[in-house]
């Protein structure tokens, strides 16, 4: 029979042996897992299933889903707030439209708002709201919207300087090597998108909208506004137009999409098809969830305020199972069938793809 004193260096080498593995494998932070909510149900859907952060917007031109039917006035953001905190979750407040010269009140009088109603954090594009927020409000914490399109490093840290932003939204449109480099050169927490629809121009640059329809994301806080968009069956398929603009045209059996101008399909020469980006089809990096982590993303956003509180509990519930097996996991992660599948059902054009991520535009 081994003794006690036999057996413990042996157990000692054990333990030796395991500590040195865990200096070797830097410790990986769990990111926080945000996601969307354009109503009170939706809201309460996400922090159900698992959601740290949810982030909504007013009912104005303050946040660039504005939309009929969506958004929350105070009584449902003070309800909200006190069902997130009460779960230990976080509320953050999107304010990324820009003011206009000639009226930047509201823009103001919301952030003052938020400060008060005790919002854990707003996402602001505009640079001065971020000053007016610095002054009157030193102690609230500002994340940087994708709106403000800061693509580089250089560009985030000058507004950790200036306005003290604690957190930056990248742009989906750079590469996977591109957000790594990112990462590496600044203190800023980085956030990215995970799932939802695509934006084929440089957030915050977009002035397509605006071509057709008078409105844009930036300024009014709408892309391709409902009361633009047309939908007509004629003798050459399904059309969508958008303010008279012929957007797209539908074969009896292709999905349609929602009629925005970066996602149609147009003549170029002697071809026909997507030139901006694609067919219709939703971002989802499922796939690349360990090299995220690895690289120190602190955040995963997920798109859709505009959606349904289906959406949004959907979303979330399959991101959570995911983020904790890859945290679990690690080198052994791979998405479950059923998670892709359940993402798909969701999806714009019910596909999906990885966008910039692995590709270079056309």
């Amino acid at each position: 029979m081994e003794t006690a004193e036999a057996a413990r260096p042996q157990a000692d080498a054990a333990k030796n042996a395991a500590a040195k593995n865990a200096d070797a494998a830097p410790e990986l932070k769990a990111p926080e897992l945000v996601c969307p909510a354009g109503s009170l149900p939706a809201l309460k859907g996400a922090i159900d299933e698992g959601a740290d952060c949810v982030y909504l917007g007013l009912r104005d031109a303050t946040n660039a889903r504005n939309f009929a039917g969506l958004n929350f006035d105070e009584k449902a953001i003070l309800t909200g707030l006190a069902y997130a905190h009460e779960r230990g979750r976080k509320v953050l407040m999107a304010l990324n439209t820009y003011p206009q010269a000639s009226n930047p009140a509201p823009w103001k009088a919301a952030l003052d708002k938020a400060a008060a109603w005790g919002i854990d954090a707003v996402i602001l594009a505009d640079p001065g709201l971020m000053r007016y927020a610095v002054q009157r409000h030193p102690d609230l914490r500002l994340h940087l919207s994708v709106q403000s399109s800061a693509t580089n490093h250089e560009a985030i840290n000058l507004y950790r300087d200036q306005f003290n932003i604690r957190r930056a939204v990248l742009p989906r449109v750079l590469s996977l090597e591109q957000v790594r480099q990112v990462t590496q050169r600044t203190p800023v927490e980085i956030e990215v998108f995970g799932f939802g629809s695509l934006c084929v121009m440089v957030e915050g640059r977009c002035a397509l909208s605006s071509y057709a329809t008078g409105e844009s994301p930036n300024t009014h806080g709408v892309c391709s506004p409902a009361k633009a968009v047309r939908w007509a069956q004629t003798p050459k398929g399904l059309e969508s137009r958008l303010n008279g603009v012929l957007i797209d045209r539908y074969g009896p059996n292709e999905n349609a999409g929602y009629p925005t101008l970066c996602k149609g399909r147009f003549d170029v020469a002697d071809e026909h098809g997507y030139y901006a980006l694609e067919e219709p089809t939703s971002l989802n990096t499922l796939d690349l969830l360990p090299q995220l982590l690895q690289m120190g993303v602190r955040a995963i956003k997920i798109e859709g305020r505009q959606r349904s509180p289906a959406y949004s509990a959907q979303v979330t519930r399959v991101w959570r199972q995911a983020i904790d097996h890859c945290m679990a996991q690690r080198h052994l992660y791979t998405p479950k069938t059923i998670w892709l599948t359940a993402l798909d059902q969701v999806a714009e054009g019910q596909q999906h793809t990885l966008g910039a991520y692995h590709r270079s535009w056309k």
